[in-house]
């Protein structure tokens, strides 16, 4: 006759314990790491249209007040006098970029108004943003 010893491991009712916790961990845990997502999206975006905003400017201090008509000026290696480039990337030409579709509302030799616009409202960001002649920045939440 053989005799059991200690039998090791765990029961259904553990293991569905440890189940129930890491569920509710995750639905707590999800939601909160999605809304950090979106909110560096939204801090990106405004970060980015302030870089393109301070392209532009020193662009037209460089050419006696007469702002760049296109943003691959901006971007490209033109001849001596932009090396190195304003901007490394042209975001209207690469949209989207974290979440964000950038475009040019107006950009004339007079001003510009460039915006943000996420990809999905209130998913990949929260905010309507656009940049104007002079970094005048407006953001306003998604409808």
């Amino acid at each position: 006759m053989m005799i059991r010893g200690n039998k090791k491991g765990f029961t259904l009712v553990e293991i569905m314990i440890v189940v129930a916790i890491i569920a509710l961990l995750a639905a707590i845990a999800i939601p909160n790491l999605l809304r950090a997502r979106m909110s560096s999206n939204d801090a990106l975006a405004k970060a980015t249209l302030r870089a393109i905003s301070t392209a532009c400017e020193s662009y037209a201090t460089a050419n006696n007040g007469n702002y760049p008509v296109s943003t691959t000026n901006l971007s490209i290696l033109m001849a001596p006098t932009s090396v190195p480039p304003y901007l490394n990337t042209d975001y209207v030409a690469t949209s989207p970029v974290s979440g964000y579709n950038y475009a040019i509302t107006a950009m004339t030799a007079a001003g510009y108004t460039i915006t943000a616009t996420p990809v999905t409202c209130h998913s990949t960001g929260s905010l309507n943003a656009s940049i104007t002649t002079g970094g005048v920045l407006t953001s306003p939440l998604c409808p």
